[in-house]
This record gives C-alpha cells, structure tokens and sequence, in this order.
C-alpha cells in the first residue's frame, strides 16, 4: 500500500511532467506560428528597417504598456485586491498564450487559472472575465461613437450578403437555444452572479476606476502602437483616423475565432487603412510593424513567463 508521502511525492512528478509539457507544446506552437508567418515577418523586418526609429520606439512603449493596462482592468473586475506585480506578469504571459489559442482562450485560460490561484472561487473568476471582456467591447464601441464624428466619411458600411445575414442570424439562435432547454436555469444564475458581481465593483470606485480606466488604456495603448507605426512608416493618416480604424477593425476581428486575431485583424485592419486611401504596400508594413510590437517581439519572452509561472504554481 502505498503511503501518503509516495502518494504526494507522485502527484508531484505527475504534476511536474504536466507542467512540462504544457510548456513544451506552448513553445512548440510558437515555433510553428512562427514558420508559418516567417516569410511576412521577414518582409515587414526589411520596410520597417527604414523607418523612423524613434517613433518605432514610442509604439514599442506603447506596446509594453498594454500589459500594466491589462492588469489594471483585471483587477478592477474583482473584488479582492490581487497581487500587483504577478497580475501584470500574468497578463504579459497571457497575451502570449492568446496567440496560440483562438477566441481568446489562451489568455482566458492564463487568467482564470491566475485568479483561482489567488482564492477566487472559479465561478466568480469566470465572470470577472466576462466582466473585463464587456468593458472592453464596450469601451471600444463608445470610442467609435465618439471618433467617428470627427472623421466623416471614413468608415464605410460593407456591402452585406445573404451568406453573411445567414451566419449572423444563426449565431443568434445559438446564443438563443439555452433559452429552451435545461441549461436555462444554470445560465441565469451564472448571468445574475455576474450581475451582483458589477454591482458590488461599481458600488467600490476604486474598482469602478480601474476597470474603466484600464479598458480605455488598453484600447487607446493600442491605437498609439499603429498610430506610431503608421508615423514610422510615413502613411498619410491623422491620427484620430488611424485609431478609429484599428477601433473598428479589432472590432471587426473580434468576432472571428482565429488565434489573437492572426489573419482575421491582420485582414481587418490592411482593408481599413487600404480603404481610406492608403498605398497597398505601405499598409502591409503598418500592419506588419503593429504586429511585430505588439506580437513577434514580446512571444518568446512572455511564454518564458508563462513557463516560470506555471513552475512556481501561480497559475
């Protein structure tokens, strides 16, 4: 029979290997994404090689603040008061992760494994997500509405097909069909705990504060990054036209399941800014430079991060 010190010292290597080889398959992601899009890479490397360097610069600390926005409106989404330094090192090794999983749940995966980590029960971790992801759509729409004034003429509504009316229409049934069947019940009590859990952050300004505050950082943080890459590059856009299209790109991009929005934003946003008047090969390399400041660049290093989280059990 086995005794309870063999029986922890084998969950521990089981757990060891585990670990090991969530990691190993994170990285080995990675290095395929990184083949698959190497030649783009490559590419957009040699245009941005000439560009202005110190605006590169601006976009790269642009890009390093998202993360301490993140942060801030995750910590904003709960309650309790969550450790400062391992939250903002959770949501680099997030984003990383997010771009290996589609529809965000390679950081939503990241997060809730952070929050139960730190003694949030998992219901109310699950909405604490789903809390921090509503402030940040609807942070977005508002800035939409509030930009789009300002810049007449620059959105266009796309011509709509059948084929997509269809799939739109048949999304809504689906986010429907619980409503007939017996998983109602359990929906509208995980919807009323998300509920009570706004009311409880909203009834604390401090967590108001930071929720709101750290959505509109993140997206505006965001915009700055290819708004300084768009200045890098010598694209002829203001800036408020640059941020209101990668507002509705995002957007856009968001409701396409594909890892972190690989393709689905890349595509998103090289049609806005083609659309509003910009040059074919200067909007790849905008697009491409976004992309290596706010993706390529910061992979690596925030997978090690996940990896040295993971070992130290805070996720």
């Amino acid at each position: 029979m086995t005794s309870p010190a063999g029986l922890t010292a084998s969950l521990g290597r089981r757990r060891a290997r585990w670990q090991a080889g969530a990691c190993l398959a994170v990285l080995l992601g990675a290095l395929y994404l990184a083949h698959r899009h190497w030649p783009a890479v490559e590419s957009g490397a040699g245009r941005l090689a000439v560009a202005d360097q110190g605006w590169l610069l601006v976009g790269a600390a642009a890009a390093t603040g998202t993360w301490a926005a993140s942060a801030l409106a995750q910590q904003g989404a709960v309650v309790a008061r969550l450790p400062g330094p391992r939250l903002v090192a959770a949501q680099f090794a997030a984003s990383a992760a997010n771009h290996l999983l589609p529809a965000g749940l390679g950081a939503g995966a990241v997060n809730l494994r952070f929050l139960t980590r730190c003694g949030v029960p998992a219901g109310r971790s699950a909405g604490a997500l789903a809390v921090k992801a509503g402030a940040g759509a609807a942070v977005r729409l508002a800035l939409i509405a509030l930009l789009a004034p300002a810049c007449p003429g620059l959105l266009r509504l796309p011509h709509v097909s059948p084929t997509a009316v269809a799939v739109v229409l048949g999304v809504v049934a689906l986010a429907a069909a619980p409503l007939a069947t017996p998983w109602w019940p359990r929906c509208r009590r995980a919807l009323a705990g998300v509920m009570a859990d706004i009311r409880a952050l909203h009834a604390c300004p401090a967590r108001a504060a930071a929720l709101w505050g750290g959505s509109l950082a993140f997206a505006g943080l965001h915009a700055l990054v290819l708004i300084a890459v768009t200045r890098a590059v010598g694209l002829p856009l203001a800036p408020l036209q640059v941020a209101l299209l990668y507002l509705a790109a995002s957007s856009a991009a968001a409701l396409l399941p594909s890892p972190g929005g690989l393709g689905s934003l890349d595509a998103a946003l090289a049609l806005a800014l083609t659309a509003a008047g910009t040059p074919t090969a200067a909007a790849a390399s905008a697009v491409l430079g976004y992309r290596l400041l706010t993706v390529w660049l910061p992979l690596l290093p925030g997978l090690l991060v996940l990896a040295v989280l993971v070992r130290r059990k805070a996720l």
